[in-house]
Order: structure tokens, then C-alpha cells, then sequence
């Protein structure tokens, strides 16, 4: 069935747990909620071209792993099932179709990938699933009205093409930017945020190229807009395809203003294997903090995060920024369950999630809390530029909050 219950070490979870607590009413009734347990489903690419990013369900399991030792929430233990799909939208039905109907999960949480999200979308929230915290950045994930079921976590992609544009102005007034994307809901946010600022003036002052998932490197599309004598270069790509345009530019020799989305900034997966010397000059931004960052050396936040990779994760890549986005995202995850206080009905799930008030979180940056309410799917809107420096993100300017159209 090519299934995983996932915790701390890849145990499975015991079908059953012995634990006092209050107990809701509706626990009966309500999908993936019985008097001791709480199913939590999700699907993320253990496998595939985005497998890199499998890093964040092995946290996420032993993050709920711990919960559960500490004696659960809402007295209940969370059975938390992650699915690999490979980052293949058809395989992301086929799980989640099980997650919603052979499991009965409570709710879905962080489901990694734009494609694969949009592929279960409609789906969900037909089935009044609650759908949280996705792990994606792509624009429609805020769209309260069309979709009340879901709900993102991270800033919108869109948002941060315009920040990064507004900055290509200020540094080259006279800028031809060269834009390559992913040929899908993810890469297509970034060209539409570079239009938001330009304008009419889009058509004059860009290039663009795509590529596809299956592609086996993007070295082409890199030479081609070198070729069209652009002097800003905007990449919107997964881990593996951003690792490889770093190399191809610099195997080029091409200076350009260089800027990279925040989803593949990893000191581990992207910045190490391009190379660090190539990457330096490079612009992104972010909203949690870069483990590499010594400005966080003696930050209790991040010292709760070290202190929970040593003892969970021994051994794991701590260079590795999607480490610390699974700990961000499984912290607010978890203040919902707890504001649900015990009754988790879907509905009380979803209404929980959507009364987020400042919510301080140890992984974020400083100023930057969680937000949400009834018409506000959008719980991070800031975050703040930063330079690869060649040993770490050094940032720049103030945190930016972005104005979504």
C-alpha cells in the first residue's frame, strides 16, 4: 500500500493508546477523533525530484512523537501518518484519497508541494477536510472565500517576487530581468509578482524560461537567458534545480544580480552542493531563522530547536533550513490542537486555526508572529532580505511585510 506511519526512529504507531483525558462528546462522531487518539494525515516526496524536502515529515513525526510522550494534547495521543507521493500529483490523490476515506484522518497538515496541493484542492474542501498549514507558498492558498477548508502557513510566493522586484529597482533602474521557473502553480507566482510592480513595463523588461520536473538539468535555459544580455537573474526553482542553476552560472562566468526563492536557501541541500563560493552575492529572503546565522548562536529559540535536534534527530544536517521550517510549522500546528481543548470536531479544528493572535513562535525571525483570522488565511506575511555571504545568509534592511493583490 506503500504506506508509513512515521515517528521518531520510523516506528509505527500502536493502534490504540491507554491515556486519560478529557473527553469530547463528539469524539464519536468526528472523523480521526476516538476517546485516545487524534489522526493527523500527510503526504510529502520521500522520494522523487523533491525528496530533499522529506527531511520536513521525518521531523514532523518525531515532533509529535514527543508530544505524545509528554502525554498527548487534548488528552489524546496524535496518530500522525505520513505518506510519500513522490511530489507526483496523481499519487497525491491516490494518498490522500486513503488519508480521507480508509483512515479517517482528522485533518490534513503541511502536504508538501504546489502541484500536488492543487491536484487535492477541490477535493478537501468537498470533503470539509481541514487542509492546514500546506507547504507551499503559491498565492491561492489564502483564498478564504473559494476555499475554507485551506489554509497556508509560509508567505506567498507572489509577495516575495514583488519585494525582490522592488529591490531590482533600486539597485539596477535600468534592469532586463531573466526569470526561470517551474513550469506549474509555484514557478508561475513569480513572473505574476515581477508583473505587479512592472506593469506595462513587464513585456519590455523581462525574459522568462520554464522547466519541468522531469527535466534533467536546466543548464539550457541558464545559457539562453545569459545569452539574452540580462543583467538580473530571478530563479523560482526546487532544491535540486536551484543547486544546479548556481553552478551553471558560475561555470559560465555570468555576473548577474542573482536572486533565489527562499523555498531552496538551504546551507544543506542547495547552498553546499552548488558550491558556497558560488552562491556568494546571491539575494533571498526568510521569515524563520538560518541555522548557520551566528546571530542566533545564544538565541533561546534556536536553542530549543538544537536541544530538540540532539536529542530527536541525532546525527540530522543542522546546516539544513528545512529543519527548522518543520519545527515552525509543527509549533503552530500544535497551539491550534491546544486551542481546540480537547474538542476536535473538523469545524472547531478550523476554527481554532483561523484564530491565531500574535502567536510567537521560537523558529520565526524577531518581529514576526502568526496571524490568522476568519478572512485571513495568510499566517506569515513578513520576512526580510538577506545576502549569501559565502559561510552564511548575512540579512539586510528591516523585516518587509508584502501587500498580496
Amino acid at each position: 500500500m506503500n504506506r508509513r506511519h512515521i515517528l521518531a526512529g520510523g516506528s509505527a504507531l500502536a493502534a490504540s493508546f491507554a491515556i486519560g483525558g478529557p473527553r469530547s462528546a463528539s469524539a464519536q462522531t468526528s472523523p480521526g477523533v476516538t476517546a485516545t487518539e487524534l489522526k493527523i494525515g500527510h503526504t510529502i516526496a520521500y522520494s522523487g525530484p523533491a525528496s530533499s524536502y522529506g527531511v520536513i515529515g521525518k521531523l514532523e513525526s518525531a515532533f509529535f512523537n514527543m508530544v505524545n510522550e509528554q502525554g498527548g494534547v487534548g488528552g489524546r495521543k496524535i496518530n500522525f501518518i505520513s505518506l510519500d507521493d513522490g511530489y507526483s500529483p496523481p499519487k497525491t490523490v491516490e494518498q490522500v484519497r486513503r488519508l480521507v476515506e480508509v483512515d479517517e484522518v482528522a485533518l490534513l497538515f503541511n502536504t508538501l508541494g504546489t502541484p500536488t496541493n492543487s491536484a487535492i484542492h477541490r477535493y478537501v474542501n468537498q470533503k470539509k477536510v481541514p487542509h492546514l498549514f500546506v507547504s507551499t507558498g503559491a498565492d491561492k492558498w489564502g483564498d478564504h472565500k473559494a476555499f475554507p477548508w485551506t489554509m497556508g502557513f509560509q508567505p506567498s510566493y507572489r509577495t516575495e517576487a514583488q519585494i525582490y522586484t522592488k529591490y531590482i529597482l533600486e539597485q539596477k533602474p535600468d534592469a532586463k530581468i531573466a526569470i526561470l521557473y517551474q513550469n506549474d502553480d509555484f514557478g508561475k507566482d513569480y513572473p505574476a509578482g515581477v508583473k505587479d510592480v512592472l506593469g506595462d513595463r513587464f513585456d519590455k523588461m523581462t525574459v522568462v524560461s520554464t522547466y519541468e520536473t522531469t527535466d534533467a538539468t536546466i543548464d539550457s535555459q541558464i545559457t539562453s537567458l545569459q545569452a539574452s544580455g540580462a543583467n538580473v537573474l530571478l530563479v523560482a526553482a526546487i532544491p535540486k534545480f536551484a543547486a544546479q542553476s548556481i553552478r551553471k552560472v558560475a561555470d559560465l562566468g555570468w555576473k548577474p544580480l542573482f536572486l533565489m526563492t527562499n523555498v531552496s536557501i538551504s546551507v544543506g541541500t542547495v547552498i553546499n552542493p552548488a558550491g558556497p563560493e558560488n552562491a556568494i552575492g546571491m539575494v533571498s529572503s526568510n521569515y524563520i531563522k538560518d541555522p548557520t546565522d551566528p546571530r542566533w548562536a545564544q538565541d533561546a529559540g534556536m536553542a530549543e530547536w538544537r536541544e530538540f535536534m540532539d536529542k530527536r534527530m541525532p546525527g540530522a544536517d543542522k546546516t539544513d533550513l528545512s529543519y527548522v521550517f518543520a519545527y515552525a510549522v509543527s509549533k503552530t500546528m500544535l497551539q491550534v490542537l491546544k486551542q481546540c481543548e480537547g474538542n476536535f470536531t473538523r469545524e472547531n479544528i478550523m476554527k481554532q486555526a483561523a484564530n491565531l493572535k500574535n502567536v510567537e513562535n521560537p523558529a520565526l525571525l524577531p518581529g514576526i508572529t502568526v496571524n490568522t483570522s476568519p478572512t485571513n488565511f495568510r499566517p506569515i506575511k513578513a520576512m526580510q532580505l538577506m545576502r549569501w555571504d559565502g559561510k552564511t545568509w548575512a540579512p539586510f534592511g528591516g523585516v518587509i511585510e508584502g501587500v498580496n493583490t
